[in-house]
Order: structure tokens, then sequence, then C-alpha cells
């Protein structure tokens, strides 16, 4: 069972970014409305009841989903600097063709099409959205031995990893293996140049990340950043700003919420929606403040 069901993104503006993952993304709207009271305190962001919010679709039908809510954006966030949901990656056909594409878009290219050193099956490159989003398109060559891989079905298609920026990764993934029910996957130390521009440092400074899977599939990724990083800024009473909250299935709903008792915002609830599917869902708050939306299958 594939477990990673959805990605939060915080924007300054609904219709702005609605239409920039419809256009450039080929990304299709499902449900849009309004945030209603039980949703936001299921957050632990009351002050979010209200605000606009839609959730997209990629368009080879896969069921996983982008959620946009709007908000204001705040003035000190900078991306790539702080704790918590650091990026989404999305799986896709051709990384040269998709970069083409978002070198015509509002999207800023912050990391070309690169193939990774020791590691031919992946083809990635990183964009950075208008409100501080980091979005990987990585096109996905073979497997690897540890993981199955998914094949886009469309140019840009499908989420298939979130990346967690942490002060503590050995913590950070003792959460996910004890409370969440995950397993290790592979830990690398590698040049990872964004990070590199982003406190400053030479490019071939190596960072430590770490993925985490279940069964044969790979969909968290955890990055240790430096003592440099700080917690995310966020207005009071609203999500983070960026990407503010994964989700994801928990196979054995019940048992799991009871571990992971300690750490809800609010009771587990049934909610309606293509993300929910009128199942029971509940929010998580992690290691760094990170915010886990999980789902009853």
């Amino acid at each position: 069972m594939k477990l990673l069901r959805s990605a939060t993104l915080s924007v300054a503006d609904i219709g702005r970014s609605q239409g920039l993952y419809e256009r450039y993304l080929e990304y299709r709207t499902v449900e849009s409305g309004n945030v209603d009271r039980g949703l936001a305190e299921s957050w632990g962001a009351p002050k979010a009841e209200g605000a606009a919010y839609a959730v997209l679709q990629p368009s080879s039908g896969a069921n996983i989903f982008l959620r946009l809510v709007q908000q204001p954006p705040h003035p000190d966030f900078v991306p790539l600097q702080t704790y918590g949901w650091a990026a989404i990656e999305i799986c896709v056909q051709d990384t040269h063709a998709v970069c083409a594409r978002m070198a015509d878009s509002p999207f800023t290219i912050i990391g070309p099409p690169k193939e990774l050193d020791g590691l031919p099956a992946i083809f990635p490159m990183q964009v950075q959205g208008p409100d501080g989003e980091i979005v990987y398109l990585t096109q996905i060559r073979d497997d690897l031995p540890m993981y199955d891989l998914p094949r886009a079905q469309s140019l840009i298609d499908r989420l298939f990893i979130l990346v967690i920026a942490s002060s503590d990764m050995a913590g950070a993934l003792a959460f996910a293996r004890d409370r969440l029910g995950l397993s290790f996957g592979r830990e690398i130390s590698l040049a990872y140049t964004m990070l590199a521009k982003s406190f400053g440092k030479p490019l071939d400074t190596k960072y430590t990340i770490c993925t985490v899977t279940h069964e044969r599939d790979v969909f968290f990724e955890f990055d240790q950043y430096p003592p440099a990083a700080t917690p995310r800024p966020q207005h009071p009473g609203l999500l983070a700003p960026g990407v503010a909250m994964g989700g994801l299935w928990l196979p054995d709903f019940d048992k799991q919420i009871s571990v992971l008792s300690d750490f809800l915002i609010t009771p587990p609830e049934a909610r309606v929606g293509p993300i929910y599917g009128g199942k029971r869902a509940a929010t998580v708050r992690g290691p760094d403040g990170t915010l886990f939306e999980v789902y009853e299958p």
C-alpha cells in the first residue's frame, strides 16, 4: 500500500496559485471552498477558518492530492532555512522538457536538471513557487534495490516524496518509526547544492539525508539541517508558510492513533472530500512542530 496522500501549501492568492499549478503542472481542481471550523482547529490553526482552499489532482488521475490554502505571507519566511516541511517532490516523464516549461513560467528554477552522483536512476531539477514553496521535479529512470519508484503517467504527475528539514534528524526518524510505524531507508551524506547556497557554504558541502519507507514504498526524506537553521516563522493561529503539512494513510488506523494520542491536536473525525473520502482523519504535531495529517484508509 502506498501511504502518501497529500501535501498542503500556504499561498497568498488562491486564484493565482491555482491557475499556476493548473497551467504549468497540468493539475486540475477537484474541490474548492472555505476551511470549516473543525478542520482549522484540527490543524491547530483556528484562524484558518473561512480561508479559501483548492484541492488539485495530477492530470494522470493519480489518487494523491495537492491542497492550496490561502493565508497572508509571513515577511520573515525564507525557504530552505527553517525546520519543517521543506519541499514536495513530483515525478515527471522528461526533466529537460519540464525544465523548458518552467523557464517560461513564474516558477523560479533554483536547481537545473542534474544527475545525482551514484544514483543514475534519479534525474531531478528544482523550482521555487511564488509563495516560497520548493518543488522537486524528478524523472525516474529505474528502480532502486530497496525501493519501487513511480513512473510518471503524464508529463508532470504525482507527488511521491515529501522532504522534511530536521533540527535533530535522528530524533525525527525515531518519531517516524515509533509513532508512525515507518521504516528507515537509506542514509547518505551528499553534496547538496541548494542547501549549500541557502546557508552560504561551499557548493561541495555535504549534508546527511535519510529516506523513510513502508514496505518498498519510499515517500519521506528527512534532511539534517545545519545549526544556522531556525524554527519556521508563522502567524499565530495559521498554518506555516511554504509547505505547511504532509498527509498519509495509517494502515492500522485505530491502533496507530492510540500510539499517536499524545501528539494529536484534536481527536479523529470523519471528513468529506477527495482527500478524506468520508473516513476519519486527525493531525499530529511532530518534531520541530511538523504537521502530519493522518487518514483512515
